[in-house]
């Protein structure tokens, strides 16, 4: 099984270029939100109980899609405060020894597109961050510090490159399957 890991800052196009890349190669799109959403009306965002079920969520799709031999599947998340500092490298090992091959892909923008991203309708979805206020707020706080993540094997600007030329680029840069 291939991993495709999309990640990057709130706002950075992850859902888009994941659903674009998905869309071209059939690999299921696992969206980090879809675990946030299911723990947030038990556990709070960030507390120990929603920060050990989600990583351990996350693992357990994972691990599933490659036992049941799936071609591939693309992941999003944010690396944030509340992912655990070990929690990239537990994924890389985990799915390595499931026999997967794991590849980072980093999005990036620039702070003031993303900026000016924050509030699109969009971003209503999925319970992710769309007030600029709160936005600024975490970032400025600190929230959004994370260890760089390595092994990242490309990096695309979002604010240069709509999200079918990315997938494009994905696809090609990593000789993907089309459908």
């Amino acid at each position: 099984m291939l991993l495709l890991c999309i990640y990057g800052p709130a706002a950075s196009g992850k859902l888009t270029v994941a659903r674009e890349l998905g869309a071209r190669t059939g690999f299921p799109v696992f969206h980090n939100h879809l675990v946030v959403d299911m723990l947030t009306p038990v556990f709070g965002f960030g507390s120990a109980p929603f920060v050990e079920l989600r990583e351990h969520v996350w693992l357990e799709v994972l691990l599933r899609a490659a036992e049941e031999c799936l071609a591939g599947v693309v992941f999003t998340f944010t690396p944030e405060r509340t992912v655990r500092c070990d929690f990239i490298g537990r994924l890389a090992e985990t799915m390595q020894a499931a026999g997967a091959e794991v590849i980072f892909i980093e999005l990036t923008c620039p702070e003031e597109e993303l900026e000016r991203r924050m509030e699109n309708r969009s971003r209503f979805d999925y319970g992710k961050v769309h007030s600029l206020a709160l936005y600024r707020s975490l970032r400025d706080s600190g929230a959004f510090d994370y260890p760089s993540i390595p092994n990242t094997r490309l990096t695309i600007d979002t604010s240069l490159t709509q999200p079918t030329e990315a997938a494009e680029t994905i696809i090609k840069q990593f000789a993907l399957p089309t459908v």
